[in-house]
C-alpha cells in the first residue's frame, strides 16, 4: 500500500469566462496549477489569505467541484473517472467538514438522523438498533452525551454543532476528512477545543487530516506539514516547524511577521508587502506575487518560478538569498486557558509533561503596572 493516499497534479479550476447576454464573464483563475501529496496519517494544512483559492481546493479534493484541467489521485484512483459503486465508495472513504457548523446541518433533522444518515447510505443492511447505538457510539467520541441525538441544531452551542458536523464525518469510517477552516467561526476557547478533538481522533483512528485554515496558531499546533497559498498557487511547502522557523518565500515570511506581539517590538523587523492581493480574474505574469514584493526584480515578472517538489519547495527566484537575520515571532495562542488546552493536547500526544505559567494574581499585575509608570 502506498504511503501516499491524496494526490493532485498541475490542479486547475477556473470560473466564468463564457458568453452571457451581458457580454463575456471575466474568467477567474481560482486554482492555477496546484500540485501536492498527502501521506497516509499526516494531517497537512492549507493556509493563505482571504481569497487566495483555499476552499476551492479543498472542494476540488473532494471532488465538489469539477477541475478545469489537472488530476486529483485518491488511494492510486483518479476521483474525476469514478461513478456508481465506485463514487460512492469514494464518498465514504473521503469526508468533510464545513466552515459554518450551522448552515451545513439540516434544522429540520434531529442530531440522531443527522449522524445516523451516513449510516443508512452506506450500511443499507444495518438494523435500527444497531444504528442508534452507533450514533450514540459517535456522540461520546465527540463529546456529547447519547440523548442528545433526540435535540435539533438550533438547541446547541458553535462548538457543540460542529462536534456534530465531525460525528456525521466519522459515521461512514472514512480514511480522509477535509476540513474547511473549521474552527474560524467559533470562539477562541471552544476553538482549542475543537482542535484538541480532530487531533485525538486522528491518532486514535488512524485518520488523514487536510485542514483549511488562515489562523496561523491553528496551524503550528495541529499540522505536520503545511502548503501557502497565495493567489490561486502554493509558493512554499514544507514541514511545518521548518517553515515557521526559517520561512524562505517573502510572502510566507510576511504572513507569519504580520502575527502582532504584545508589545509591539516586532514592529520595525517586519517583511513589508506592498499594496493588495491583485483579482484572480487578472493575476499578474510571471512570479504572481511579485507586484507586493519588495524583492521582485526584472526575471520576476516575465518568468513564473516553479515549487520543485510536491512534498517540499520554494516558488521564488532569489529565495536563497531571502535570510532572515532575526527570527520572526512565533504565533501563540492568545489566551491561558487556550495555551493551556494546546500544552495538554501536545503532552498527550507526545507523552510529555506539561507546565504552564499561571496568570500572576491581580495585585501582583497591578503593582507591576505602578512600577513601570
Amino acid at each position: 500500500m502506498s504511503d501516499v493516499i491524496l494526490e493532485a497534479t498541475s490542479l486547475v479550476k477556473h470560473f466564468g469566462g463564457s458568453d452571457s447576454w451581458f457580454g463575456k464573464t471575466p474568467k477567474v483563475q481560482a486554482v492555477d496549477g496546484v500540485s501536492l501529496r498527502v501521506r497516509r496519517g499526516e494531517t497537512f494544512a492549507i493556509v493563505g489569505e482571504s481569497g487566495c483559492g483555499k476552499s476551492t481546493l479543498a472542494r476540488l479534493l473532494m471532488r465538489l467541484l469539477e477541475p478545469t484541467s489537472g488530476a486529483v489521485m485518491f488511494e492510486g484512483k483518479e476521483v474525476s473517472s469514478v461513478s456508481g459503486d465506485a463514487l460512492k465508495t469514494l464518498r465514504r472513504d473521503m469526508q468533510f467538514i464545513f466552515q459554518d457548523p450551522f448552515s451545513s446541518l439540516n434544522p429540520r433533522m434531529s442530531v440522531g438522523k443527522l449522524v445516523g444518515e451516513p449510516l443508512e447510505v452506506h450500511a443499507p443492511d444495518m438494523s435500527a438498533q444497531h444504528r442508534r447505538d452507533k450514533v450514540a457510539e459517535l456522540l461520546r467520541k465527540v463529546g456529547l452525551r447519547p440523548e442528545h441525538a433526540g435535540r435539533y441544531p438550533h438547541e446547541f452551542s458553535g462548538g457543540q454543532r460542529q462536534r456534530i458536523g465531525i460525528a456525521r464525518a466519522l459515521a461512514s469510517g472514512p480514511k480522509l476528512i477535509i476540513g474547511d477552516e473549521p474552527v474560524s467561526a467559533l470562539d477562541v476557547s471552544v476553538q482549542a477545543q475543537v482542535i484538541n478533538l480532530m487531533g485525538d481522533l486522528s491518532r486514535d483512528l488512524g485518520l488523514t487530516l487536510v485542514i483549511i485554515a488562515h489562523d496561523l496558531g491553528v496551524i503550528r499546533h495541529m499540522s505536520d506539514r503545511v502548503a501557502v497559498m497565495y493567489l490561486g498557487r502554493i509558493v512554499e511547502m514544507g514541514r511545518t516547524e521548518e517553515v515557521f522557523a526559517n520561512p524562505r518565500h517573502p510572502y510566507t515570511q510576511a504572513l507569519l511577521a504580520s502575527i502582532p506581539s504584545m508589545d509591539g517590538s516586532d514592529a520595525a523587523r517586519r517583511p513589508v508587502v506592498l499594496g493588495e492581493m491583485p483579482s484572480p480574474s487578472n493575476p499578474p505574469s510571471g512570479c504572481r506575487f511579485h507586484t507586493r514584493c519588495p524583492h521582485a526584480q526584472g526575471r520576476c515578472k516575465e518568468e513564473s518560478p516553479t515549487l520543485g517538489s510536491y512534498e517540499d519547495g520554494v516558488a521564488c527566484h532569489f529565495w536563497e538569498t531571502l535570510a532572515i537575520d532575526t527570527p520572526l515571532p512565533i504565533p501563540s495562542p492568545r489566551s491561558d486557558a487556550t495555551q493551556a488546552r494546546f500544552a495538554l493536547y501536545r503532552a498527550a500526544t507526545e507523552g510529555g509533561t506539561v507546565t504552564h505559567k499561571k496568570p500572576q494574581p491581580e495585585t501582583a499585575t497591578k503593582q507591576h503596572r505602578e512600577d513601570h509608570l
